[in-house]
């Protein structure tokens, strides 16, 4: 049996948050220090290397359980199944259910039993539980709904990646921009078909301090309490991003024994435009192929980056509404690519 998706769904939120409203923040650099430049230079460097110009912030009293169950509410409805035949919920999130007014991060009971309560799910064998495995989250829990159901453990998964880092960020770092909330889900089905998940890969790199990468920290004021938010080492990520991605996407793609020049679409984490725009170009010279006009999808720029959520998030806007042009059709081979704290990578050669 292959895994195929189903249905998809996405919580999008409404509240649009521009690069403007940064202005009046007072940036440190990782030493303590006021960063001398002025806001509006910072704002415009910022703008031109990850391509972001606003992004998607939550409303008060929503936590990302709330996100995540809007999502799964769409998604089910689109695969057109009962609830209660689902055999496992995996739920991909890193920070919890986070109040708009506290940093504790809140993951007990499972955001994923909770998304089960809130959909009123009331058999017991469906299993839920979460993931915490950085950005590429939402595609491991893919590849475990694979394995479920290529046993004969499962017949149908809900696979959901949900976010809400605007609470989990420190309003005196620069990288506090890039992040935003939202949730994406999909319903993966055992089917007979050719359709489905076609190879994946997946890698955790620590041997060279990778696992410090993407971390979290205190506050860069120190005039701040401990409370910790996430943090990265900006350049190590971008250049670990660079060298290992490209090599994993190839090797999922080869083991689909798909060439290149089949592929349709290619749907990255979005992280960071110009990150991502140079790791398919490298995707691309590994092939020595040119790189088609149309293979990228891209939201990042108004969506912000969701973390777990990106991905899913745009395959549905894809999917659905034709996204900036963007469309995917029945027999239509895609890759699906991300990269984060661990640091992990991970792919899926997928036919639509």
């Amino acid at each position: 049996m292959e895994a195929k998706i189903t249905g998809t769904g996405s919580h999008i939120p409404s509240t649009q948050f521009e690069n403007s409203n940064f202005l009046k923040n007072t940036f440190y650099d990782v030493h303590g220090d006021p960063i001398p430049s002025e806001n509006e230079e910072i704002i415009e460097k910022f703008q031109s290397i990850t391509g972001i110009v606003s992004r998607k912030y939550t409303v008060s009293g929503k936590y990302t359980s709330d996100l995540a169950t809007e999502a799964a509410k769409i998604a089910i409805e689109d695969a057109q199944i009962d609830s209660e035949t689902l055999d496992y919920i995996i739920l991909a999130q890193n920070v919890g259910d986070l109040t708009d007014s506290s940093k504790q991060p809140d993951a007990l009971p499972s955001i994923a039993a909770r998304v089960k309560s809130k959909l009123g799910i009331k058999n017991p064998r469906c299993v839920a539980y979460d993931i915490i495995f950085g950005c590429p989250g939402w595609v491991e829990g893919m590849i475990q709904a694979k394995a479920f159901i290529k046993s004969g453990m499962a017949k149908k998964c809900l696979v959901i990646g949900a976010e809400t880092l605007s609470r989990f960020t420190d309003p005196h770092d620069r990288d506090s921009m890039i992040y935003a909330d939202g949730a994406g889900a999909t319903i993966v089905e055992a089917c007979s078909t050719e359709a489905g998940i076609l190879s994946h890969a997946s890698c955790t790199f620590t041997a060279e301090g990778e696992a410090d990468y993407i971390f979290m920290g205190p506050s860069y004021n120190k005039d701040l309490d401990d409370t910790k938010y996430i943090k990265m080492q900006g350049r190590k990520v971008y250049e670990f991003a660079l060298t290992h991605v490209p090599a994993a996407m190839k090797e999922c793609l080869d083991k689909a024994d798909i060439p290149i020049t089949d592929l349709k679409k290619i749907f990255i984490h979005q992280a960071n435009l110009k990150m991502d725009e140079a790791i398919i170009k490298r995707f691309y010279r590994l092939y020595k192929t040119a790189i088609p006009k149309d293979i990228l999808p891209m939201n990042i720029q108004t969506f912000g980056n969701s973390s777990v959520a990106t991905i899913p998030t745009l395959l549905d806007l894809v999917r659905k509404q034709s996204f900036e042009g963007h469309q995917i059709t029945s027999g239509d081979v895609i890759l699906f690519a991300s990269v984060g704290a661990g640091m992990n990578i991970n792919a899926i050669t997928y036919r639509v």
